[in-house]
């Protein structure tokens, strides 16, 4: 539900930056690299015309947020001392494994405390290394033309001057940056780093391939959440068509009406985005009610009804009838692969006090893994999400 929560994403290869999140990056790189270093590059290694113009004119996110990352950092020299300039600050951007270390901790110990206020008592090393150095198993996949494409949990860590600021718990999927959780020490926190590290985030999308960036559930009641909103072009996930739509005025004006927002039913149903009591009147009959009520038939507008007030229709609960299979879920076995893996006839299931295999249900053979209101089909689905070794320590319960 989408009000509730909803699926998330960003295509990085689209982002189109807001004046604030330019801001935040320009004010940062200005504090890095400092006036006495930029009056001295100005002089030493001068920017044509044409570069010129081209960076006021257009805003190139890679480019800017790595542009004070000390390795991208031009150090002339200078002649008068022989010896390269530097820039006020020494600041370094890195993608390691999510290993636990001291450094870490005592980076989470601090957050913890200014920013969210926790007790000493309720902040240990055991509590951190789960929460946040346990994720995916990481892995290198081949990306084409001699470039790698990491996988798997990493930390991506922000230094200032050689100490730990901050830190960006990252998961790597073949086709998205999903950002994890942010946590940033309380001497940083007026440098918005919220804005900075999901850039930094975009661009490593964008850089690596992966195309898309997740930035977690959006849960458009919740204020602190809006913020996410404000990354475009964002996309949120139909819970009954699984469509990607477009997070637009339209999108957040049915938002902010409704409880359960599918925009997939409201197109269908003709329910307009704002409030709906021009047509939608249980207290009298109009001519408004009736008109729509003839031009939606009676079923529709029943739907229609129940789907404003906050009881969508069952089947927007119980589901469309899709198979799992037919999302191409990332990370979720394909029926193909699970027909080749699978033996899912010998699955254990409880009948009451009788266990016995899957295979000798009545039916068994007759029906297909792609048949989601079959047992074959639940099955298969299960065994797709949570694969095929979990399956064999697994005895299904059926209940009526």
């Amino acid at each position: 539900m989408f009000a509730k929560w909803a699926y998330f994403r960003l295509d990085a290869s689209e982002f189109k930056s807001t004046k604030d999140q330019r801001q935040a990056v320009n004010r940062w790189n200005q504090y890095i690299l400092g006036q006495e270093y930029k009056r001295k590059a100005a002089r030493l290694c001068p920017k044509t015309r044409q570069e010129k113009k081209r960076r006021r004119t257009h805003f190139d996110l890679c480019e800017s947020v790595h542009e004070a990352e000390y390795k991208n950092v031009k150090r002339p020299i200078e002649r008068s001392t022989t010896e390269p300039i530097e820039p006020d600050h020494r600041f370094e951007v890195t993608l390691e494994p999510d290993h636990f270390t001291e450094e870490k901790y005592a980076l989470f110990t601090n957050y913890q405390k200014n920013v969210h206020r926790e007790p000493p008592s309720k902040i240990s090393r055991n509590g951190f290394r789960r929460f946040l150095c346990s994720g995916l198993k990481r892995s290198v996949q081949d990306a084409g033309d001699g470039k790698e494409k990491k996988l798997g949990s990493y930390h991506q860590c922000y230094r200032l001057d050689g100490r730990l600021i901050a830190l960006g718990v990252l998961d790597l999927l073949p086709h998205c940056v999903s950002s994890v959780y942010l946590l940033y020490h309380n001497s940083v926190s007026d440098w918005n780093f919220g804005k900075l590290s999901a850039l930094q985030e975009i661009a490593l999308a964008v850089e690596g391939g992966y195309r898309y960036y997740y930035m977690g559930f959006y849960i458009h009641s919740c204020v602190k959440m809006r913020y996410k909103g404000t990354y475009h072009p964002t996309y949120l996930l139909d819970p009954e068509t699984y469509a990607w739509d477009l997070l637009d005025p339209d999108l957040l004006a049915r938002l902010s009406t409704r409880k359960y927002v599918s925009l997939s039913r409201e197109r269908a149903l003709s329910i307009p985005p704002h409030s709906t009591t021009s047509f939608l009147q249980s207290d009298a009959l109009t001519t408004s009610t009736f008109s729509t009520e003839l031009a939606l038939g009676l079923g529709n507008f029943k739907h229609a009804c129940n789907y404003v007030n906050g009881h969508p229709h069952e089947l927007a609960i119980k589901g469309n009838g899709r198979s799992l299979f037919e999302i191409n879920m990332p990370g979720v076995m394909s029926a193909d692969e699970v027909r080749e893996k699978v033996d899912l006839g010998s699955c254990k299931i409880a009948v009451g006090a009788v266990v016995t295999e899957l295979e000798n249900l009545v039916g068994w053979e007759d029906s297909e893994i792609t048949d989601t209101f079959s047992i074959k089909g639940l099955v298969a689905e299960f065994v797709a999400c949570v694969g095929p070794e979990l399956l064999r320590e697994t005895c299904i319960k059926w209940e009526q």
